[in-house]
C-alpha cells in the first residue's frame, strides 16, 4: 500500500518492521503537499527541513528499541493556532503574520514524546471563527472530495489535509463543532473530547470555556490511538483534569451489545437535509442490528443552544483578543497618530470582517447594562443545556445524530449569509456548551458524492463508549 494511503497505526507498525522508515514516510507526504497542495490549500506552513530533522531522529530511536508506540515515525499536521516553537504560527490571520512561539504546546508535546514527526501547520477560519477555512487571511481551503465544495471550519485545513493524503493524521480544535464538522464534510474521523482532557496550554484561545484539542484521522483506530497520546495532565493549564482511563485504545472492540442509543427527535426536525437524515437513521439500524437498544426521545432547549454559544464565545473572545494590540508582536499598522490610534489601526487592518464582527458583539454583551440581558442570561442558558443532557445520560449511553443539517456547502454560498453559517453548527455547539465528548465518523455519501458525517455524543469522561460503538459501526460498514 501507497504510504500516503496508510492509516497511522498501520505505517507505524511498518516502520517498527523495518518495511519501511520514518523519513521515507515523511518523505512521502511531503512529495505528496508539493504535488497537491495549490489544489487544496490545506497547509498555512510546511515545515520540510525540520520534518526531515525529526524523522532521522525518530527513525534512531525506533531501531534503539526507545520509541515502539503506535505512532512513531508518523506524520502529523497541526492546526495553525496550536503552538509551536520556533515555527510560525499565525491562526491564518494577518495580526499574527510574523509570529513565532517561544514554547511548544502541551499537546504537541505529547505526540512528539510518542514519536510523531512534526510536518507543519495547517490553514483554518481566523482565530478559529468560521465554519467553513473561508475566512482565513491566506485564502480559503478547498474539499478533496469536491473542490468545488468547503471543507468546513473552523479546522477545514487539518481535516482537509488528512482526506487528501496530505498527512497521516492531523490535530485540530473543536469550540463549537470545529473538529466534528470539518471531519463530516471531508469524510474522515474526528473527535472532541471532554473538556479539561487534553491540555490547552499553547492553544491560542477563541472560547477558553469550550475550547479543547482533538484529532482527526483516517479511521477510528487511529482516532483512539491519537487521543491517548494527547492526553495528560498538565499543571499549566488549570482546567486540565486528572485522568486514569486514558487508555482509549483498549475500547477498540466490537461489541454494543446491551448499549442504549438515543436519538433525539429535535435533531432529526425541520431544516435536516432529507438524505443526511436517512444516512444517520440507516447507521442507528447497523448499531441495533448489532445489540444495541436504539429509541427516539426529546432533548430539550436545542433551539436555545445557538444563541447561548455564540453569546458567549463572542464575549470570550473579545476578551481573549485584546491582547493582540501591534505591540509586542504582530501586525502594526505602518502610518497612525498616537497610541490609542495605532492600537485601532492595527487592529482594524490585522483582523477580517468575521474576528471583528464576534469581537464587536461579544464587546456589547459584556458591557454594563447589557451583561445581565445577555451574558448572564446566556449562561442560565448553558447551565440548563448540561442538565438536560445529563437528563438524557440517566437513560442513554450514547447520544446518536447528525453533524450537520446539509453536507459540504459550495464555495462562497455561507460568507455570503453568516446567520446561515452559524445555525450549520445546530448539532454540534451544545456538546462544547456542556464540556462533553462527541466523534463524528463517515456513514455515507448523498447524491453528489459529498461525504455525510454521524455524530455520537457521551457523557463526560464516556469518550470508549463512543469509541467502542464508532468502531464497531465502522467495522460492520467496511464489511458491506
Amino acid at each position: 500500500m501507497n504510504i500516503v494511503d496508510m492509516t497511522a497505526t498501520r505505517l507505524a507498525e511498518a516502520i517498527r518492521a523495518g518495511k519501511t522508515t520514518a523519513v521515507e514516510a515523511a518523505e512521502a507526504v511531503l512529495a505528496r503537499i508539493e504535488e497537491e497542495d495549490k489544489k487544496y490549500n490545506c497547509y498555512v506552513t510546511v515545515d520540510r527541513d525540520g520534518a526531515l530533522a525529526q524523522a532521522k531522529a525518530v527513525q534512531g530511536r525506533i531501531e534503539a528499541g526507545q520509541l515502539m508506540g503506535p505512532l512513531a515515525g508518523v506524520p502529523v499536521a497541526v492546526k495553525d493556532n496550536i503552538c509551536t516553537e520556533g515555527l510560525l504560527t499565525t491562526c491564518s490571520s494577518r495580526i499574527l503574520y510574523n509570529f513565532v512561539p517561544t514554547y511548544t504546546a502541551e499537546a504537541v508535546k505529547n505526540l512528539q514524546k510518542a514519536g510523531a514527526v512534526i510536518l507543519g501547520k495547517t490553514n483554518m477560519d481566523e482565530f478559529a471563527m468560521g465554519s467553513t477555512t473561508e475566512t482565513s487571511a491566506y485564502g480559503p481551503t478547498k474539499n478533496p472530495r469536491n473542490t468545488a465544495h468547503v471543507p468546513g471550519g473552523s479546522s477545514g485545513g487539518s481535516a482537509a489535509a488528512v482526506a487528501a493524503g496530505e498527512c497521516v493524521y492531523a490535530i485540530g480544535s473543536d469550540t463549537g463543532g470545529s473538529i466534528r464538522q470539518p471531519a463530516s464534510y471531508c469524510g474522515v474521523v474526528g473527535m472532541k473530547p471532554t473538556y479539561g482532557t487534553v491540555s490547552r496550554y499553547g492553544l491560542i484561545a477563541y472560547g477558553s470555556s469550550l475550547d479543547q484539542i482533538g484529532p482527526l484521522t483516517k479511521d477510528v483506530t487511529d482516532c483512539a490511538a491519537v487521543l491517548e497520546a494527547l492526553s495528560s495532565h498538565d499543571t499549566k493549564d488549570s482546567t486540565s483534569v486528572f485522568r486514569k482511563d486514558t487508555d482509549f485504545t483498549s475500547a477498540l472492540t466490537d461489541d454494543v451489545e446491551g448499549l442504549r442509543i438515543g436519538i433525539p427527535n429535535d435533531y432529526l426536525g425541520e431544516g435536516l437535509d432529507d438524505e443526511v437524515r436517512e444516512a444517520v437513521l440507516a447507521a442507528a439500524k447497523v448499531l441495533e442490528k448489532r445489540g444495541a437498544l436504539v429509541e427516539r426521545f426529546d432533548l430539550s432547549l436545542v433551539e436555545y443552544a445557538i444563541p447561548a454559544y455564540y453569546t458567549i464565545a463572542a464575549a470570550e473572545a473579545s476578551s481573549n483578543l485584546e491582547r493582540f494590540d501591534g505591540i509586542k508582536y504582530g501586525y502594526r499598522a505602518q502610518e497612525y497618530a498616537g497610541l490609542h490610534n495605532m492600537y485601532k489601526k492595527s487592529r482594524s487592518e490585522g483582523f477580517g470582517e468575521e474576528v471583528k464582527r464576534r469581537i464587536m458583539l461579544g464587546s456589547f454583551v459584556l458591557s454594563s447594562g447589557y451583561y445581565d440581558a445577555y451574558y448572564l442570561k446566556a449562561l442560565k442558558v448553558k447551565a440548563l443545556i448540561k442538565k438536560a443532557f445529563n437528563d438524557a445520560f440517566a437513560k442513554y449511553d450514547v447520544i446518536l445524530g447528525p453533524v450537520a443539517p446539509t453536507t459540504a456547502p459550495k464555495l462562497g454560498e455561507s460568507l455570503a449569509d453568516p446567520i446561515q453559517m452559524y445555525l450549520g453548527d445546530i448539532y454540534t455547539i451544545a456538546v462544547n456548551l456542556a464540556g462533553l465528548p462527541g466523534i463524528s465518523i463517515p456513514c455515507g455519501e448523498d447524491s453528489k458524492g459529498l461525504p455525510i458525517g454521524l455524530q455520537l455524543i457521551g457523557d463526560c469522561f464516556q469518550e470508549k463508549k463512543l469509541i467502542r460503538a464508532a468502531y464497531t459501526y465502522e467495522l460492520c460498514r467496511n464489511n458491506f
